[in-house]
């Protein structure tokens, strides 16, 4: 049974820092992909990164330049860095994982991810 364990998140002020993390645990059926989505109430569930087996990363231009993607290894953990935080990246975190080659948003609907952490809020303020 796969499960995603996330920590992180907080509260910080616009031009802030804060680092996601989660980690994986379960069997591995194939090459993962691993990343974040973050939502909003009242709003669709948005990516923000996905990172592939090999550890190549998709990220979404909204947050690029601003936000990085890094694991420890090939599955575990994986980590959210987010830098410059704007009162706009206010959101619930999500991770999330499939075992799948095809790891860019184009590739994939949020529904089309089975695994999901507990999700992490980042709230930023003005």
């Amino acid at each position: 049974q796969v499960q995603l364990v996330e920590s992180g998140g907080g509260s910080v002020q616009a031009g802030g820092s804060l680092r996601l993390s989660c980690a994986f645990s379960g069997d591995i059926h194939g090459p993962i992909c691993m990343g974040w989505f973050r939502q909003v109430p009242g709003k669709k569930r948005e990516g923000v990164a996905l990172t592939d087996a090999h550890g190549s990363t998709t990220i979404a231009v909204s947050v690029k330049d601003r936000f990085t993607t890094s694991k420890d290894n090939a599955e575990n953990p994986l980590y959210q860095q987010l830098n410059s935080l704007k009162p706009e990246d206010t959101a619930r975190y999500y991770c999330t994982a499939k075992f799948t080659t095809y790891c860019q948003f184009r590739n994939w609907l949020p529904d089309d991810f089975p695994y999901w952490g507990q999700g992490n809020q980042v709230n930023v303020s003005s």
